[in-house]
């Protein structure tokens, strides 16, 4: 049995997989259904198309998308190769995520330049998976998280075609991504408040582009002419299609959206009924275990989770935080204010540079310094002026 968590468990992947010949896949279609199928492409993994069954009894959460994405790294190496040896594919594998490297996230900090090419897979992978882990709740599904991660599958197949990743490539596709999904939140029939959120929680997850708001207004303005393969088209409908999903019954509009998106691409109509009826019929089968679908509204209820978590963690470290704020007299009137109007965007801007800088004097407030961390910054300002002593707002009424 594999334990994803020890290090060696490529290799024993491999021994494993090599009792038996392995598959290859004979088309794209084949190769991306079979995988849509594992749940990879839904970001939720319920099995891995391999030779040799996998046993998962006992893994913990983030251990079955590590051994998902190497699986699924190794099929797309052997449907584009034509070939499975194990050391020739983690030999590119390593190559594809040293060109990689993504902005703003060196994923490679903790592997060490002399050990084996399996176990510096492991560390990457490891890495690339659990990125963001502590801006989303363990109580909140990492789906968006793990969807993005067949952006890894489609770039590491263009790498292999071309014998380096396209310029922009990565930049390209995740922004596409992000884009659509924000277009499909705009075409749902039964909008909420918390959409917004998803888009910002989308924005958290991305690691290879600096993209930072959503602009697109309609399909005319995204530019996807780009994408050529049947892979990639394939995996925007699906991914737009999941963002439509609410409550099982896609409306006729978001059907129109989907179909639209599909021409668009030059897809044809039933690849986008048979999208339609796999994310149905995946999610519904799975509902109950994936834990963004088991609320009413799991983005209120991911909300929810994190601003206890935030106001946890504001309370264990509050003497230290009152401490640096009242040292900054501007931040103290600045935040009073909060409390009676709505403060302007210059306000908000010299709010969260204090706020950022006080955090970077607090270890356990380093959260707000990671990738997406920002997103959590408007619940420690709503709750800080809660927490400093009362006569701070009599001191701003003495200087008003």
């Amino acid at each position: 049995m594999i334990n994803p968590s020890a290090s060696g468990w490529i290799d024993k992947y491999f021994i494993m997989q090599n009792t038996v010949s392995q598959t290859v896949f004979s088309t794209p279609e084949d190769f991306y259904f079979k995988i849509r199928q594992t749940g990879f492409i839904y970001g939720h993994v319920i099995s891995f198309e391999t030779t040799t069954k996998i046993e998962t009894r006992g893994w913990v959460q983030n251990e079955i998308p590590k051994v998902a994405l190497l699986n699924t790294l190794h099929a797309i190496f052997n449907f584009t190769e034509t070939e499975s040896n194990p050391s020739t594919f983690i030999s590119k594998a390593v190559a594809f995520y040293n060109e990689m490297n993504p902005q703003g996230f060196n994923i490679f900090k903790k592997v060490l330049p002399n050990g084996s090419p399996s176990l510096n897979l492991e560390k990457i992978i490891d890495d690339r998976v659990q990125t963001n882990i502590d801006i989303i709740s363990k109580n909140f599904s990492h789906i968006m998280t793990n969807a993005l991660l067949f952006v890894d599958v489609l770039a590491f197949r263009q790498y292999l075609i071309h014998g380096h990743i396209p310029e922009k490539y990565l930049k390209k596709i995740e922004e596409a991504v992000i884009s659509l999904v924000s277009l499909s939140l705009k075409t749902k029939s039964q909008k909420s408040t918390y959409d917004d959120l998803l888009i910002k929680l989308f924005e958290a997850s991305v690691r290879y582009s600096k993209f930072s708001k959503v602009s697109v207004q309609n399909l005319a303005e995204l530019n996807l002419d780009y994408f050529e393969s049947e892979l990639e088209k394939y995996y925007l409908i699906d991914m737009a299609g999941m963002a439509l999903w609410s409550d099982g019954k896609i409306e006729n509009e978001e059907a129109y959206f989907l179909h639209k998106l599909a021409q668009s691409v030059t897809v044809s109509d039933e690849f986008v009924k048979d999208s339609i009826e796999s994310t149905d019929s995946f999610i519904t089968v799975n509902k109950k275990d994936i834990a963004y679908f088991n609320y009413s509204n799991p983005v209120k209820h991911f909300y929810d989770q994190t601003t206890q978590s935030v106001i946890t963690l504001i309370t264990r470290n509050k003497n230290r935080l009152v401490k640096e704020i009242v040292q900054s007299k501007e931040l103290m009137i600045l935040l009073a204010l909060s409390t009676r109007r709505d403060l302007d965007e210059k306000e908000k801007k010299k709010v969260k540079k204090q706020l950022l800088d006080i955090c970077k004097s607090v270890p356990s407030l380093t959260i707000f310094l990671l990738p997406g961390g920002s997103l959590l910054l408007p619940i420690l300002i709503k709750f800080i002026p809660k927490m400093l002593p009362s006569a701070f707002n009599e001191n701003l009424d003495e200087n008003e």
